[in-house]
């Protein structure tokens, strides 16, 4: 049963990387094409080129927090019917080259985010415009002002997400340990605290949580010195040989050299119902300093 499964999913794969890109991507920059359904008002779904993560490496634990009310916004984000990674197939074979190397030294890879609709980058801006929500400050941006997200970068109206091969990452040790549930209303701790006293999330030591609106998540700040500093090199190192491309900003955020798709940004929901090659496997439960004025890889 096991090889019917490795097979199946191998054809599915196959399938994926070969189909041609979607020809009706319309002006560059733009947003499409998400193949509308039949049915007049139907969720746009994926050109045949994305695939779930799960379809192509299974170990490779997923922490989707977008679709979850542990992120910045305090709530599921817009676009996240599920909790799963989807990719480009080209980027999702990339990072199963990036786990392989680690696995090899007893560490994996833990994906946050991968693909994003267009849907949920406007929810973000729509929030950014939000004086008054400020529920998620105390971890997120605590010393930021929310006034000034958008000038100093951290929210912009495009992301490179939304393009399908672009993923949030970090490593964690072996055997990976589950991440305890975000409890609403829990007290929060800053994102660049120890990481002792940060949200216990199995991550090695990369000097911030996730998502830390702050200029110590750059890669290489030079307040992030020791382990944390040759952590994030081992992340960058990792996925580098496997053809991404890291940004300075974000230790976190890394783009496939050879993505499919370089300007189109799309708008299909985050399930397996938006894949046209349905995953073979369930999606892994989640384990489970230079002020830039235009971004657009957030």
């Amino acid at each position: 049963m096991a090889r019917r499964i490795a097979a199946a999913c191998g054809l599915i794969l196959a399938a994926a990387v070969t189909a041609a890109p979607a020809s009706a991507a319309g002006t560059p920059g733009t947003t499409g094409p998400a193949g509308t359904a039949g049915a007049a008002g139907a969720a746009p779904r994926a050109p045949a080129r994305f695939v779930a993560l799960s379809s192509v490496d299974r170990t490779i634990p997923q922490d989707i927090r977008y679709a979850t009310p542990h992120n910045f916004t305090g709530r599921p984000v817009d676009g996240y019917s599920q909790p799963m990674c989807v990719l480009t197939a080209p980027a999702a074979q990339a990072l199963h080259r990036a786990q392989q190397s680690l696995v090899r030294r007893g560490y994996s890879l833990k994906v946050y985010d991968c693909y994003r609709p267009q849907r949920a980058v406007d929810r973000f801006a729509a929030w950014a415009g939000d004086p008054r929500d400020r529920a998620m400050k105390a971890e997120f941006y605590p010393e930021v002002d929310k006034s000034q997200l958008f000038a100093d970068g951290y929210i912009a109206r495009r992301s490179g997400h939304s393009r399908g091969s672009t993923v949030d990452l970090t490593i964690v040790g072996l055997p990976a340990k589950p991440t305890r549930a975000y409890r609403t209303g829990e007290q929060l701790v800053s994102c660049y605290a120890p990481r002792s006293q940060r949200f216990p999330d199995a991550s090695i030591d990369m000097g911030t949580g996730f998502d830390c609106f702050d200029p110590r998540a750059n890669t290489l700040d030079p307040r992030v010195q020791g382990t944390p500093h040759n952590d994030r090199l081992m992340l960058e190192h990792t996925m580098q040989a496997a053809g991404f491309t890291g940004i300075p900003e974000e230790w976190w955020h890394f783009t496939y050299r050879s993505e499919p798709y370089p300007a189109t940004y799309f708008d299909f929901p985050v399930s397996a119902a938006s894949l046209r090659f349905q995953p073979c496997t369930r999606t892994s439960p989640s384990t489970t300093v230079s002020k830039v004025t235009s971004r657009s890889w957030r």
